[in-house]
Parts: structure tokens; sequence; C-alpha cells
């Protein structure tokens, strides 16, 4: 079950469950769209990986008990700001490898 962080792990922008400028990594670490594509050139800090929207997980009881309120969002907020120069360095030793590559 995705935990739907509640933030950007860099900038601390809030992402509550229906936002769609969420963004996740496969370890779930999650940013928002805009530093994906301006700061993070879509290669995680974390991991090394892509990243993909975040789903959005229905807000009513649509089939079987699968909702919000029934599997809540986190609250953990993880702000973890990147680090330019690393980033920097890890993003050019990825250079030209796709994420499904990675």
């Amino acid at each position: 079950m995705l935990q739907l962080r509640p933030s950007c792990e860099h900038c601390n922008k809030a992402l509550p469950p229906d936002s769609t400028e969420a963004r996740i990594c496969s370890f779930e670490c999650t940013f928002c769209a805009g530093c994906v594509d301006t700061v993070l050139a879509d290669v995680c800090p974390n991991c090394g990986g892509g990243f993909t929207p975040r789903p959005v997980r229905p807000a009513r009881d649509w089939k079987g008990g699968n909702f919000l309120d029934k599997y809540p969002a986190s609250t953990t907020v993880k702000h973890r700001p990147v680090d330019a120069q690393a980033h920097a360095a890890l993003v050019a030793s990825l250079r030209g490898l796709p994420p499904e590559r990675r």
C-alpha cells in the first residue's frame, strides 16, 4: 500500500493525497513535479531511479472499502533538501541512461 507521503522531500511543498503534482520513485521517495523537473532532472537523489506520477487514492468508497478513510495517507514528513553538488555528480554519472535501465 502506497504511503502517500504528505510533502516534497526537497522543498517541503504540501502534496495532499489528491495532488496531481506528486511524483514517486519505486521506493516511494516523494517529490513535487517542479522539483523533479527543475532540480532533480528525473533522477531520484536517494536511489538513482526515475519518477512517475503518484496515483490518487479514491476519497470515496466506490468498491470494496478501498478508499482514503480506510487507508489514510501518511502524516510523516521526510524533508531532506537535496545537496546540489552531490546530485549533479549523480545525474552526470547516469547521463544518457533512461530510468528503466538504471
